[in-house]
Formats: structure tokens, sequence, C-alpha cells
């Protein structure tokens, strides 16, 4: 289903250089082609943890178009990691699930304190969990795969991404860019969200859109608080989504579905 967005005299939030910083762009009247449900929109505040928010919100998505409902901390994973201004990618935030758990969102917040003591129990619907048994309910080991484009690597090989924030040395499978946009946009297509990571930031891919000229765009769900242009939303162009991108992330049945089928 197609629809118009119109917001008066607001600029658009386009992207993030380093630091998880703001830029802003020109106005433009958008027709969605894809709009995936989300939970709220989150502030990371002064943190670096857009990774966290953005692979998060990648999960809650992907939930809610399951009939459940679940809203994260990404505060948690930032208190496992014991460095809250500690930049670095999206799995990051799977090891961290993986090793770790998480939270509900509810328990520990985005302007939680030091004050306020990281939890030893989830308790949801009349049962205890610990944050590693509820992580593990919400998002099963190895449920996500991570894609990259670097096209002096072996393609169809899992490669070291060779940036700073990937200072786990974290190996994501590397493909052509024209696989890399195929496989993103069959997925937004079939309602899968997607994690995107740049050098500077990380946002949840939840849709597509274009504008009144018809250029193409992605719609992210960002981490920035509502007080932005578009309630927290930012129309990232398409030229430069892909120019920006640095990997990718989404769960195993969404990549399955743009592989080659068998006859």
């Amino acid at each position: 289903m197609r629809y118009t967005i119109r917001i008066g005299a607001l600029l658009v939030a386009v992207l993030l250089i380093a630091g998880c910083k703001q830029r802003k762009a020109e106005l433009h009247t958008f027709t969605h082609e894809v709009l995936l449900p989300m939970t709220p929109i989150k502030n990371q505040g002064k943190s670096e943890l857009c990774w966290a928010y953005a692979m998060l919100a990648t999960i809650e998505t992907e939930h809610l178009l399951q009939g459940d409902s679940v809203n994260l901390s990404p505060v948690y994973l930032g208190r496992m990691l014991k460095r809250t201004n500690q930049r670095a990618m999206g799995q990051t935030a799977l090891n961290l699930l993986d090793r770790y758990g998480v939270v509900g969102y509810d328990v520990l917040p985005d302007d939680a304190t030091d004050e306020l003591k990281t939890p030893k129990n989830v308790f949801l619907l009349g049962a205890r969990y610990t944050p590693l048994e509820f992580a593990h309910s919400v998002c099963a080991p190895n449920e996500y795969i991570g894609l990259t484009c670097f096209p002096d690597s072996p393609y169809y090989q899992k490669i070291d991404v060779p940036i700073p924030d990937n200072w786990e040395h974290n190996r994501l499978l590397n493909v052509p860019m024209d696989t890399l946009r195929r496989t993103v946009n069959r997925a937004l297509r079939h309602r899968h969200p997607v994690c995107w990571e740049s050098r500077g930031h990380a946002m949840a891919v939840v849709g597509m859109a274009r504008d009144e000229q018809q250029r193409p765009y992605y719609v992210m769900k960002n981490s920035w608080g509502t007080k932005q242009p578009y309630g927290g939303l930012v129309y990232m162009p398409a030229r430069r989504m892909w120019r920006d991108v640095v990997a990718v992330y989404m769960t195993r049945d969404a990549y399955a579905i743009s592989l080659p089928k068998c006859r």
C-alpha cells in the first residue's frame, strides 16, 4: 500500500557523520512504498551506542511483524560492554546479546543513571528469566547474518571488516554491491527490517519511499528522540545509503529470500 506523508516547513534529517552527529537537508514530500511497524523512537543522548539502538530496533520490528512485541534496552548492552561511549558495530550488539542477554527498556531506559541498578532478572507474563534466557527467546544465536561490501576482498567469503569500529574483528559475509542492494531491497519488500551501518552512525531501515520527483529514499528509524523532523525518522537518499554503507544485518530468513532458487 502506498501513501503520502506531508510535513510543513520541516527539514529532513539526512545524515550523520563521525560521532553520530546530525546534518540537515532539504524538505520533501514522500510517498511510502514500504513502511514497517516500529516500537517508539528512543534517544541515545550523548552516548555512542547507536549500534546497539539500531540492532535492537531491527529485532523489535522483526518481532512486531511476527505478532509479538518486545522493547529492549540498549543501555543494558552498553553496561555489559562497560563503555557507553565505545563505538562498535551491530555485530557487537548481537555478540553481547549472546553472551550477556538483554532486559526490557522499561526497567533500564535511555535516561537510566548509575544509581539504577542493572537488573539480574527479567519478569514477563508472570515468569522469571535471566537476561540471557530472555535474549535467546527474542534473538536466537546466529539468527542474524551480517553483510558487507569491500571490493578489494574476496566475495562470498567472510572477512574481517577493516574499520576502527570493528575492534572485535567480527567477520561478515562480503558480497558485491549489486547483490547487497538487491538483498536489502528484497528483504524490505518482503517485510523484514534491516540494520544499516556507516562509518559514523547506525540506524534500522524500516521502509522505502520516493519524493515528489520520484527519487528513491530509505526510511530509517533513528535514535535521537522524537524532537526531530518526522518524529525521529530519517529519509535517506538511496545514493547516499549505498555510498556510505559499511555493513547491514538481517535475519537469515530475510537473506534467504534473495538467494537463487534451486530448480
